[in-house]
C-alpha cells in the first residue's frame, strides 16, 4: 500500500526503504517490543539444542512467552521451523524460565506461565503466498507481520490476517508430529471463549463486538485464554469476559463515578487496586435491552482514552 504525506494541498509519495540487513529488523524491533507489541524484551540470539533464535520476549498480558524471528530472505518454512519454536518451549519450559530470571532477576514459576497461550513471530519485509496460507489453521500459533521502512523515518509493522479455517494443522503436520504441541498450546478464538450452551451471550457478544470494531479503524481485538481485549496502540480500551448470563465488561482505570451513569449499572472490580493496581469497573450484559447501555459507556471510555492520548 502506498504510502503519503502532506505537502501543502498536494500528497507526496513517501518512497520505502530497502532494509539491507535482517540485523536492522532485529535491533530496531528489540529496541520498541513494548512500543510496537507491548512485550518485555528477555534475550537475544538465544541457542538451545541445536537451534537458535533470534529474540525471546514475554507477554505480560497473556504471561507466556514469545519467541522473534526475523527473516530478510523468502526461503523457510513458516510451519517447520515455528514448530520447532514451539517444541522447544513445551520441551525446554526450564530454559526460558532460567532467561526470564537472568534478564528480570525474578523468580518465575511454571505454574506462573500459561504456556498454553505460547507465541511465535516472524517479521519479514515480505511472505510469499504460500507462507501467508500455511497459517490458516485453526490451531497455529504463530503469527506474521511484514516490515516496512520509509523516507522519512516512518516504520509499519503490518500483520498479516489469516483466513478463518476449521481444519487442524495435523492434516498436513502428521498427528504424532503435532499431537503433544497442538495438546499443549492453543490459538485461542472467540468460540473457544463460549460453551455451546451460551447461545443468547453469543448473540450478545457478537453484535457489540461489531459495533466496538467499528468505534476506531485503530482497535485491534485481541483474543486471549479468558477475554476478549480491545486494544489501541498496545493499551487495552476494554475487555469482555464470556459468561453464560452474558457478556460483561470491563472497564480499565476507570472507577463507576468517572460514567456519565443515572441508573447506577456500572460497579466497581472489588480488590482491583491489590490484583490489578488499577481501578477497573464493569458492567454485566443479560440481555440484548442491555447494548445500549454498553455502548454508551464504551463510547466515554473511548473519548476519555482518546483525550489522554
Amino acid at each position: 500500500m502506498a504510502v503519503f504525506k502532506i505537502n501543502g494541498p498536494k500528497l507526496e509519495l513517501v518512497k520505502e526503504k530497502k532494509i539491507d540487513l535482517e540485523k536492522n529488523i532485529q535491533k530496531l524491533t528489540e529496541d520498541n517490543l513494548e512500543t510496537v507489541f507491548g512485550y518485555q524484551f528477555i534475550a537475544t540470539e538465544l541457542r538451545v539444542d541445536n537451534f537458535r533464535f533470534d529474540t525471546l520476549a514475554w507477554n505480560p498480558e497473556s504471561k507466556s512467552f514469545v519467541i522473534i524471528e526475523y527473516k530478510k530472505d523468502r526461503n523457510f518454512s513458516v510451519v517447520d521451523q515455528g514448530f520447532s519454536y514451539l517444541s522447544l518451549l513445551v520441551n525446554k519450559k526450564e530454559f526460558f524460565l532460567y532467561e526470564y530470571f537472568e534478564s528480570t532477576k525474578k523468580n518465575l514459576s511454571r505454574d506462573e506461565v500459561d504456556w498454553s497461550q505460547s507465541r511465535v513471530v516472524f517479521i519479514s519485509p515480505n511472505f510469499t503466498p504460500h507462507q501467508i496460507n500455511s497459517i490458516n489453521f485453526k490451531n497455529m500459533a504463530f503469527d506474521l507481520y511484514e516490515v516496512k521502512m520509509y523516507d522519512n523515518g516512518t516504520v509499519l509493522y503490518d500483520p498479516v490476517k489469516a483466513a478463518e479455517s476449521s481444519e487442524s494443522i495435523d492434516l498436513i503436520m502428521g498427528e504424532a508430529k503435532a499431537e503433544k504441541i497442538i495438546k499443549e498450546i492453543t490459538n485461542y478464538t472467540i468460540d473457544d471463549l463460549f460453551k455451546p450452551s451460551w447461545a443468547a451471550s453469543r448473540e450478545i457478544f457478537d453484535i457489540l463486538d461489531e459495533k466496538v470494531m467499528s468505534l476506531d479503524p485503530n482497535i485491534k481485538r485481541n483474543i486471549v485464554k479468558n477475554y476478549v481485549g480491545y486494544k489501541i496502540d498496545q493499551k487495552n480500551l476494554i475487555i469482555i469476559k464470556m459468561f453464560k448470563s452474558g457478556p460483561s465488561i470491563e472497564f480499565n482505570r476507570s472507577q463507576p463515578s468517572d460514567f456519565s451513569d443515572p441508573e447506577a449499572r456500572v460497579n466497581y472490580l472489588p480488590n482491583s487496586m491489590k490484583f490489578y493496581n488499577q481501578h477497573i469497573s464493569y458492567f454485566q450484559l443479560a440481555t440484548i435491552d442491555d447494548i445500549d447501555d454498553a455502548w454508551n459507556f464504551i463510547k466515554q471510555v473511548y473519548k476519555r482514552f482518546m483525550e489522554k492520548e
